[in-house]
């Protein structure tokens, strides 16, 4: 007994009791000279005692959760084993930088390489359709990166997005392509101030078709290059057209820009026609066509650069805030089972947008290019290219007609039925 409890590797052998005139006692034990007083057995612990369990069922913001395993990647294998490996030191300050993007002092001198990880990074989470850090993060690139960030802009019939992110619209520095046909924009709108700016110098097409512009808007966006020779003074490209309130006097206004190239002024409120053509072609070098350019092909107007997935974030977080809460699916699903005609619900959009002003309407203007030295070449082959091209339609519409004719055929078979068929599909 002596040798079990002066020994160094012993087990606690708990409590011990001794029975006394019918009275069961505890004895103390000694070990080692202190003494120990043995209290009440301790239960059994199956688990560790900071483990705890929680039930999680459909917890959208499970932060916790997500930090756990944001850590890692998991993959199954071939046999449906569940496999886990750690994520590079890269990729989790990565995340953790473009969490917390809106706090950066300054981006200036940072690679480019890896801010545009950074940024598609920040993309992913959505960190731009954040109210304020948005805003403060986006300037950090474009201050920092200028046209890498975006250097071409579509707003095309975007009202909703203009008025709902101006100041992030603001932001963009050193675009070159800015399309706002079709926004209502009028002469007091801040974005038609904002193009003054010195921000936006870099701008070499501008489309400002269907904006219910007036001669003061025009006068308001040309002042700088006639007074103070900065602003839109690299324009080369300028689409004015569906401005009825733009008259002879606006059109002065546009002698400022040395460096125009194409000008539309087709659906503006003009006079004499005459008298500006002349003025345009004395002071810029313009010169009148009826022919569509294709400089004013809206298609080609797209919005290019690290944010080109930003600006659709925008329209539908926007679109989904304004989305009315009842639709009309029930009714339309209701009237076509019934064989009604269908109630059309067509998205609002703008009325000018998609059309099409006859030739002899269009006020389309450009200057001519230098003649080339190769000139007659150039225009033997473009001869010998369009006869190949005639020769192929002709190859082309033969087959075309022949289809046609068998499509006729074969629909007057389909077509001609029998009394009997007639009357049974009367009677139901």
């Amino acid at each position: 007994m002596s040798y079990y409890l002066n020994s160094e590797n012993h087990l606690d052998p708990g409590p011990i009791y001794v029975r006394e005139n019918g009275q069961l006692h505890m004895v103390n034990l000694a070990l080692d000279g202190v003494r120990s007083s043995l209290q009440k057995p301790r239960p059994f612990r199956l688990f560790p005692k900071g483990f705890s369990v929680e039930l999680c069922m459909n917890r959208e913001d499970d932060t916790a959760q997500k930090e756990k395993t944001d850590h890692f990647i998991f993959t199954y294998t071939r046999e449906g084993n569940l496999r886990y490996s750690a994520k590079s030191l890269f990729s989790l300050v990565l995340g953790f930088i473009s969490d917390n993007v809106d706090h950066i002092d300054s981006l200036i001198g940072f690679p480019e390489q890896i801010a545009e990880k950074l940024f598609s990074a920040a993309e992913a989470r959505q960190k731009f359709t954040e109210p304020g850090a948005g805003l403060r993060a986006l300037q950090k690139f474009t201050e920092a990166y200028g046209s890498l960030v975006l250097c071409s802009l579509c707003l095309r019939n975007r009202y909703l997005v203009i008025s709902e992110k101006l100041e992030e619209i603001k932001s963009f520095r050193e675009l070159t392509c800015l399309d706002l046909s079709c926004c209502k924009l009028g002469d007091e709108h801040e974005l038609l101030e904002h193009l003054t700016n010195e921000a936006l110098s870099s701008v070499t097409q501008l489309h400002l078709k269907d904006n219910c512009l007036s001669d003061a808007g025009v006068r308001k966006m040309t002042a700088p290059v006639r007074v103070m020779k900065r602003g839109l003074e690299n324009l080369t490209l300028l689409d004015l057209s569906c401005n009825p309130e733009i008259t002879d006097a606006g059109i002065g206004y546009l002698f400022s820009f040395r460096k125009l190239n194409c000008l539309d002024i087709s659906g503006t409120g003009l006079k004499d026609i005459k008298a500006v053509k002349h003025k345009l072609q004395t002071h810029i070098g313009l010169v009148h066509s009826k022919v569509p350019l294709k400089e004013f092909d809206h298609s080609n107007c797209k919005t290019e650069g690290w944010a080109d997935q930003i600006v659709l974030q925008w329209e539908r977080v926007t679109s989904e805030a304004v989305k009315p809460r009842e639709t009309g699916e029930p009714r339309t699903a209701a009237q076509h089972f019934y064989g009604k005609r269908a109630r059309t619900e067509a998205p609002v959009k703008c009325p000018l947008a998609d059309t099409h002003v006859n030739s002899s309407e269009k006020l389309q203007f450009y200057k001519e290019k230098a003649p080339d030295c190769h000139g007659p070449l150039l225009k033997h082959e473009a001869v010998s290219s369009q006869e190949s091209k005639k020769s192929k339609k002709r190859a082309f519409e033969e087959p075309e007609k022949e289809q046609s004719n068998s499509s006729q055929s074969s629909k007057q078979k389909y077509v001609c039925l029998a009394v009997e068929d007639w009357d049974l599909l009367n009677s139901y």
